[in-house]
């Protein structure tokens, strides 16, 4: 293997002091294609590694780009107030019949208001299970669901995630999804209310429950998740805030449309618009992270569970 092969195959281990790396317009582009599977790791590498911006090389801006999920932790799984595991449950009609998720709950007596927390499209990584930690932590019982249970499980890496996720049939998935808010809801530590909360893909599940769950979902906040049908809109009885990126123009196309079928069928619902951010920038696990439009956003997301399922 050649010294060119290994850079573009070889796991990014070493951390890359990227503090005050300017990325290009055109890396975060190339980024989103690979996030979204419409090019591989190594052709993204290659790509950016065409790219030179003052000297620093597009492969060094890419790289920098990948999760460093270690570094991210904001709430430890050993949080004294909290208390995490692994739960299955039975999952009728999705792709194997059972589910697993990373269920936190507060060490607090409950019972506590839940809320669902869906991953982006590689399954259950370590971002969005910190992010279950974080609402255990202020008080809500939390599910975080993985979708790639029924294909073995989020393998440990989003390379594998995302492609065992393409693999699973859709429909089925969204169903392991719906079953996993039913869940959580009808938990014994749960008081029967129940939000949702959701990242790219999970944005769109996110929408998604909405429709289908009527009365019995109370909040849901889609992170820069795609749009419902909308003849499926007018089944929405829960309210919504819909956190948007300015610069995300896939999401942001579906906007009129999705926002007209909104009033049209007087749905309680806000959409946040985050200036000079892109898709993904809630992860904090990235380049793509915007620390002070992430923290506003966070803040709006729990002020508004608390409002809706107290």
């Amino acid at each position: 293997m050649s010294k060119s092969q290994n850079t573009l195959d070889a796991p990014i281990d070493a951390p890359i002091d990227a503090e005050d790396l300017e990325i290009d317009p055109r890396i975060y582009d190339l980024y989103d294609k690979y996030c979204h599977g419409f090019m591989s790791r190594r052709d993204f590498l290659k790509r950016a590694s065409a790219i030179t911006v003052a000297g620093v090389s597009g492969l060094t801006m890419a790289q920098a780009l990948f999760p460093r999920y270690a570094e991210a932790q904001t709430i430890s799984f050993t949080d004294e107030r909290i208390k995490a595991n692994y739960v299955t449950y039975s999952s009728p009609g999705g792709n194997s019949g059972e589910m697993s998720g990373y269920l936190v709950q507060p060490t607090q007596a409950g019972p506590h208001p839940a809320v669902v927390v869906i991953h982006e499209n590689r399954g259950l990584n370590p971002y969005i299970e910190d992010v279950a930690r974080r609402l255990a932590s202020v008080g809500f019982l939390a599910l975080a669901p993985d979708g790639l249970h029924p294909a073995g499980g989020y393998p440990g890496n989003d390379d594998d995630g995302r492609t065992m996720q393409k693999s699973l049939d859709r429909t089925k998935l969204m169903i392991d999804m719906l079953n996993s808010a039913i869940f959580v809801k009808q938990h014994e530590l749960s008081t029967g209310k129940l939000g949702a909360v959701g990242f790219c893909f999970g944005g769109g599940v996110v929408n998604f429950l909405a429709t289908k769950m009527g009365s019995d979902i109370q909040a849901g906040v889609p992170f820069y998740g795609s749009a419902p049908p909308a003849d499926a809109i007018a089944n929405i009885k829960a309210s919504l805030i819909i956190q948007t990126a300015e610069n995300d123009d896939r999401i942001n196309a579906q906007w009129p449309d999705f926002e007209s079928a909104l009033m049209a069928n007087n749905i309680d619902y806000e959409r946040h618009v985050y200036e000079g951010t892109g898709h993904g920038f809630h992860n904090n696990s990235t380049k793509r992270y915007n620390e002070a439009a992430a923290d506003l956003a966070w803040e709006r997301t729990t002020t508004f569970f608390n409002e809706k399922l107290s």
